[in-house]
């Protein structure tokens, strides 16, 4: 009986343990479709998260899917993105033009594009967002080419990669 309880106390410990730590992760799915000569984006971030981004960066509170959320607000999450995202295609960095976003739950889901990209022979993605305030940061890419799909998995140590 004994043994019982201080096998349940170290497991209590652990699971608690387990708890307390959060995850960082962000996924984005970028998908080719040559009917539109387009490179499609969906990002999805924790809110919470980015705006602890926006202020660390920019020394400025955001307040990204909040009521009292501001164009200027907006304005430097895409400056974010757009200084900590980027797709090189066929070799050439392209701007990507920021459509929307929408706040499901707790996560800010932002919608991107690439246009006038008639074939994708490669495609490079460098993504190093939130790894500067978290540093165990996961930035997920799921690449749909095609029909083909692949993943990368890109971190702090890690902030680029290729997708053929």
């Amino acid at each position: 009986m004994i043994l019982f309880g201080i096998l349940f106390g170290i497991l209590f410990v652990m699971l608690s343990a387990m708890s307390w730590h959060r995850f960082y992760t962000a996924i984005y799915q970028v998908n080719y479709v040559p009917q539109k000569k387009m490179v499609q984006i969906t990002t999805r971030i924790f809110v919470d998260d980015l705006n602890d981004a926006l202020k660390n960066k920019y020394h400025k509170k955001t307040f990204i899917g909040a009521e009292n959320e501001t164009p200027e607000d907006v304005g430097l999450m895409k400056k974010y993105f757009s200084e900590k995202f980027k797709l090189t295609v066929n070799g050439q960095l392209k701007p990507m033009n920021y459509l929307s976003r929408e706040l499901e739950n707790n996560v800010v889901i932002c919608y991107l594009s690439i246009k006038e990209i008639s074939k994708i022979t490669s495609l490079e993605v460098e993504n190093s967002i939130l790894t500067e305030l978290h540093p165990d940061q996961q930035n997920i890419i799921q690449y749909n080419h095609n029909g083909k799909k692949q993943s990368l998995l890109l971190t702090s140590e890690i902030t680029k990669g290729m997708l053929k």
